[in-house]
């Protein structure tokens, strides 16, 4: 971390995307169509405190939560944080090719992830109950999928037309 402390402009940027984001969750969507993953994989690859590449999405997880009948689900969280160690794989390396292979994989994490406890709670716990979980979920997966390449698309272009009119949010 840099003198400045973390409140600089560029902080407030990318917090207001953070949230922007965040906002999405209570907008009407597809299921598993939002945000969420994106702003995870955003916030790591562009906070300077790697601590807080963990810390906002899954505070804004926990708050948004608490509005959302049903929406705590741990197995999601730890997709999430999977999701921020792939947005470190982006640090200073956001080319368009490595935000989509990004989001790509952080959609095949979290329906890998959150697919596995589905199976465990509602399948039988055979190969076959397994295909069954996973094949059950596939519009879901196609819906994240989307969802995280329309808005890691829209976070990631933006910040960097942000920052080429900005300079000083390069800092």
């Amino acid at each position: 971390m840099n003198n400045k402390g973390i409140f600089t402009p560029r902080f407030f940027v990318l917090s207001s995307l953070i949230l922007i984001a965040a906002a999405t969750r209570f907008l009407p969507h597809p299921p598993n169509f939002t945000a969420v993953g994106a702003l995870a994989m955003f916030g790591a690859a562009n906070f300077e405190d790697k601590r807080l590449a963990f810390i906002l999405p899954i505070l804004v997880m926990l708050l948004t939560d608490l509005f959302i009948p049903f929406g705590f689900s741990p197995e999601v969280y730890v997709s999430f944080i999977g999701v921020v160690l792939i947005g470190f794989t982006l640090r200073g390396r956001t080319s368009a090719a490595n935000v989509v292979m990004g989001s790509l994989a952080s959609s095949v994490l979290f329906y890998l992830v959150t697919n596995l406890v589905f199976w465990y709670t509602f399948y039988p716990h055979t190969l076959a109950g397994q295909i069954e979980s996973y094949t059950a979920a596939l519009p879901f997966f196609a819906n994240s999928l989307a969802g995280d390449l329309f808005f890691n698309g829209l976070f990631f272009g933006a910040y960097a037309m942000i920052r080429k009119a900005y300079p000083v949010l390069a800092e």
